[in-house]
């Protein structure tokens, strides 16, 4: 049986983008997501959680424990059904009064199953629809929004599309113009959590687990390339452990003392080396550690 985690964990990730768009909005012509206000380059909780689940399911191969749940390849109402196929489940919507441990049980069978509810949890219709608490989990591991260190200034570059593809268009039609936006160069930092109680509680996050999302944190790029996205790599991993299941020291006061400074604050960043990572590991709470990945 595996052993689910019993400490909780803070953890930052530095990662860049060099002439690419890391998070389109298609909201605004799938321009790079920005904060309006100060400028900053965003990317989404849901675009990074996409790259983790994607690295999970291709080093995996659907291997049984480890199958993933938020994809495009199933429709999730065919997944929510094998819990009702394996524990032989006919009516949702009376499931509750007739059995007061089906919560449990269904939750138990889709969380041990799929590698991505286990980890982020999942809403889950299925179940949301037959008023079963179990339709919608909480997950262990969450992360924010990743924002950019410095503001950034997406370029449009046009692009020309020689082939035609209709054979009537041949003759008469030339190039086609399109464009693309990219970022020149940006460092973008996230913060993310786990949750030992959580796993403890809900979803059974295991230790193997934490290994694996450390892992697919560290080399989720490596599997995800393509021209839009640029070159695009995580630099580091910082993660603070607690001793406790429910945390020695406030996540806040552990993420400020990691400092990431432009070396020469005038000229614009091109490079992960323009750039000084600093953390501060000198009388850290007591029962908390640090520990850094690349």
């Amino acid at each position: 049986m595996k052993k689910i985690i019993e400490n909780r964990y803070d953890f930052i990730v530095l990662f860049d983008v060099k002439d690419g768009n890391p998070n389109g909005d298609p909201d605004a012509d799938n321009m790079p997501r920005i904060d309006q206000e100060t400028g900053h380059g965003l990317v989404t909780d849901v675009c990074l959680k996409r790259k983790v689940r994607n690295y999970v399911e291709a080093i995996k191969e659907d291997k049984a424990g480890y199958r993933i749940y938020i994809k495009d390849t199933a429709p999730l109402a065919q997944l929510d059904q094998e819990a009702c196929k394996a524990l032989d489940i006919t009516d949702i919507k009376g499931l509750k009064k007739k059995t007061p441990q089906a919560d449990e049980k269904i939750r138990d069978f889709m969380c041990s199953n799929f590698f991505d509810i286990r980890t982020f949890g999942a809403v889950m219709t299925t179940f949301v629809q037959g008023a079963l608490n179990c339709g919608q989990v909480r997950g262990p591991v969450q992360l924010g929004f990743a924002r950019s260190i410095d503001p950034i200034v997406p370029q449009e570059i046009s692009i020309a599309r020689t082939a035609i593809t209709k054979v009537t268009d041949f003759y008469t039609k030339r190039a086609t113009i399109g464009r693309k936006f990219i970022v020149p160069y940006a460092l973008y930092k996230v913060e993310g959590y786990v949750s030992a109680n959580l796993a403890r509680k809900t979803t059974g996050f295991s230790e193997e687990d934490l290994a694996l999302l450390w892992q697919a944190i560290l080399r989720m790029f490596e599997l995800d390339r393509s021209a839009a996205r640029g070159n695009m790599a995580t630099r580091e991993l910082i993660v603070f452990r607690h001793e406790s299941e429910l945390g020695n020291a406030p996540a806040y006061q552990l993420f400020e003392r990691v400092q990431v400074k432009k070396k020469v604050a005038d000229e614009p960043a091109r490079s992960y080396q323009d750039y000084e990572v600093t953390v501060d590991e000198a009388d850290l709470p007591e029962g908390v550690t640090c520990t850094r990945m690349s």
